[in-house]
């Protein structure tokens, strides 16, 4: 298929880069708990030859342990620290814990854990030192945030990245904290300055009974994203995939 990107939903993004397979936070199934999904599944051949899977924090809608099960193959895990032991025990394959700085090369790819500023608690018995973005680096580079608000340090990756995946919604009836909404996440992409910046997190995921409700509030959040930095960052181009959607990158892609 080329390198190319592929949103699959909510924080579920398929990096296709250098002939290496990378797959964010996998929530694949129709449901969790009472979470409903709004889109269809991914079709399992997309997700064949996974090299790795990275997890950015234990929340449910992050690490869906069925999903992992499902995973076809057997990719590498880069992992919170002190969610090692989940992963391991849902799905075959090295599971790598890590904390924000370090470094993992996957093939031609350099895979480097970023600071997210989120809550990590999964339970009152499990919990990750941090939660965590990622930014994967080759031919191009990707920063994929997984959940967090706004931090000092992001204007460390202005320069560094060229496609940002950020996050601009939730799925419940409120944003808690440790989130950004579209106007925050427009503030981030002004700080890392990305060549396109790609809206995750919202519109796909709605609790039991308020997509009938209240389904502008879960369908809003991307298109005010695109308004958003148009206002702030005019030079960012903003792309918005629909779960499914893919986009190429590498040269005259981007830009």
């Amino acid at each position: 298929m080329g390198d190319r990107l592929t949103f699959l939903g909510h924080s579920t993004v398929l990096v296709d880069l250098d002939g290496v397979r990378v797959l964010t936070d996998p929530m694949l199934g129709h449901m969790a708990g009472g979470i409903r999904r709004h889109w269809p599944v991914a079709p399992a051949d997309i997700l064949t030859d996974l090299a790795a899977v990275f997890i950015s924090h234990g929340h449910w809608d992050h690490l869906d342990v069925s999903s992992l099960r499902a995973l076809p193959g057997r990719p590498e895990f880069i992992v919170p620290v002190g969610l090692g032991r989940i992963v391991a025990k849902a799905a075959p394959g090295i599971v790598h814990e890590v904390r924000a700085g370090d470094r993992l090369q996957i093939g031609d790819l350099a895979l480097e854990a970023v600071h997210a500023e989120h809550g990590h608690r999964r339970s009152l018995f499990t919990a990750s030192d941090d939660a965590l973005g990622v930014l994967i680096t080759g031919s191009t580079s990707v920063y994929f945030a997984g959940d967090t608000d706004l931090f000092p340090a992001m204007t460390d990756l202005a320069g560094r990245v060229e496609v940002a995946l950020l996050p601009v919604g939730g799925w419940g009836p409120r944003l808690g904290a440790g989130h950004m909404d579209s106007d925050r996440a427009a503030e981030a992409a002004g700080r890392i300055s990305p060549a396109v910046a790609i809206p995750i997190h919202w519109g796909t995921l709605y609790p039991l009974g308020l997509r009938r409700l209240a389904r502008s509030r879960f369908e809003r959040p991307g298109p005010a994203f695109r308004t958003a930095v148009a206002a702030r960052a005019p030079g960012i181009e903003v792309r918005i995939l629909a779960p499914g959607e893919s986009m190429e990158l590498g040269r005259g892609a981007i830009r």
